[in-house]
């Protein structure tokens, strides 16, 4: 029978101790959002729910403008997602290589890291938006996304980490580039490619602050329409007007936060493997 060391015991403790930690105020936030606004009040709530009700989900989900939203940031996140993966591999392949390989690599890593750095700020990004063309355009969802510098930087280390020795035989038997890059490279970063992407999603997923300046309010994706809907809630159907009497801001939050939370919490288990690969892979090389 294997033994098991006080060490590894005590790990397993203070691991569970923190998962704990990390869990209760997600807890507490679902017990909030799932418990009605007298009990709120009185300060009952704290891991179970206490007069159990739904009003508060019932409140986001019976407007037209959330199924809306959702549909905007499920179309963006997947359109997003897909095209940035694809340029961020595009343009990391390359700068895997040398400066001998190819000339001038040096110089673009300069130039996208300062401007990974540096930015001009908001008012010069909403000009170039505007004099674009893509004020009140969904493609302002994603065209300025297309290309995170952080996550070339990733898939760019972790090709760089990979053996020579496989390209080179696909050179002698007489692969191009292209086909080394889909048949060799993009096979073996699939951890690193997985990482970015996951990045990539929950970025689009998260993002409020640019449906906000650039969109009109009927084109709002989720998260935007979420950090908006307390303000310009359509409260003309009686029977939401009678729901918002049973809710509060705390508990609307809360319902706000969970329904945001559910794509990322469904989708990152599957990926997780991957995930922190990717991460620890991409990190080692510079």
């Amino acid at each position: 029978m294997k033994r098991i060391s006080v060490f590894s015991v005590l790990n397993y403790v203070l691991m569970g101790l923190l998962a704990f930690i990390c869990l209760v105020p997600l807890l507490n936030v679902l017990a909030m959002s799932l418990s009605s606004q007298s009990e709120i009040v009185k300060g009952n709530v704290f891991l179970w729910p206490q007069d159990f009700t739904l009003d508060s989900y019932r409140v986001i989900l019976g407007e037209t403008a959330f199924l809306k939203s959702f549909a905007v940031s499920i179309v963006r996140v997947f359109v997003g997602t897909i095209l940035s993966t694809v340029f961020t591999v595009l343009m990391a392949y390359p700068l895997s290589k040398s400066e001998w390989h190819l000339p001038g690599r040096n110089l673009v890593m300069f130039v996208i890291i300062f401007v990974m750095l540096f930015n001009a700020g908001l008012v010069p990004a909403y000009l170039l938006i505007r004099s674009l063309g893509l004020l009140k355009n969904y493609l302002v969802l994603i065209l300025p996304f297309l290309l995170p510098v952080f996550n070339v930087i990733v898939v760019m280390n972790f090709i760089r980490m990979l053996p020579h020795d496989l390209e080179e035989a696909a050179t002698v038997d007489g692969a191009d580039f292209f086909t080394i890059l889909t048949q060799v490279i993009v096979p073996l970063s699939k951890p690193a490619i997985v990482t970015v992407s996951l990045f990539t999603a929950v970025m689009f997923w998260n993002d409020y602050f640019t449906g906000l300046i650039y969109l009109d309010i009927g084109k709002y994706p989720l998260q935007t329409y979420l950090y908006t809907m307390n303000v310009n809630r359509d409260i003309t159907n009686l029977e939401q007007a009678l729901l918002l009497q049973n809710v509060n801001d705390k508990t609307l939050l809360s319902a706000q936060m969970f329904v945001a939370l559910i794509p990322v919490l469904i989708v990152y288990p599957f990926l997780q493997k991957h995930f922190v690969k990717g991460i620890v892979l991409g990190a080692v090389k510079g």
